[in-house]
């Protein structure tokens, strides 16, 4: 009787050990939201689809940053180490074409590496067709940053992650 318990515990162990290295992976965890909850997707840098959500066509870096997708929206994030702290640069764009939007108010809430929190608000570049803003400080380590773009009283946001 007790061979039998414990061959049904080793062979529950076995399965669980199993079931566990097969559930990990090595992507990144991010996420990307709406405030009506649309499906999201995003891809970093390198084109690494992280979650998907509908084709990857349209979720491809054409900046080099970080991509969300963000149901009919595309925001791609590019920060640049300046002497005074990072330049972001968001381009905030509509539909498969990728169309600019202009006239959002799009906002920032920042976690330095040291977990202090900044509220930035971008400024739309017309030249560039896209918004920028810049993130005082030098601290290295890893950034989280939440973006919320107003768009005629449609929220959009999405989640970045970054490295300074």
């Amino acid at each position: 009787m007790k061979l039998l318990q414990f061959g049904a515990i080793a062979l529950g162990s076995v399965g669980m050990l199993v079931l566990g290295a097969f559930s990990h992976s090595d992507r990144a965890t991010s996420y990307a939201s709406s405030s009506n909850t649309k499906a999201a997707k995003i891809v970093v840098a390198k084109n690494e689809l992280v979650e998907k959500a509908g084709t990857s066509k349209d979720s491809k870096s054409k900046k080099g940053g970080q991509v969300v997708e963000a149901g009919a929206y595309h925001l791609e994030l590019v920060p640049e180490k300046e002497a005074n702290g990072t330049h972001l640069d968001l381009y905030l764009q509509r539909g498969d074409n990728h169309e600019a939007i202009p006239n959002a108010k799009v906002t920032a809430q920042v976690q330095s590496p040291d977990g202090t929190q900044k509220n930035l608000n971008f400024k739309y570049d017309p030249s560039g067709k896209h918004y920028t803003t810049l993130l005082p400080g030098k601290a290295t380590g890893q950034y989280q940053m939440k973006v919320t773009a107003d768009i005629k009283g449609e929220k959009v946001n999405g989640r970045f992650s970054f490295k300074q």
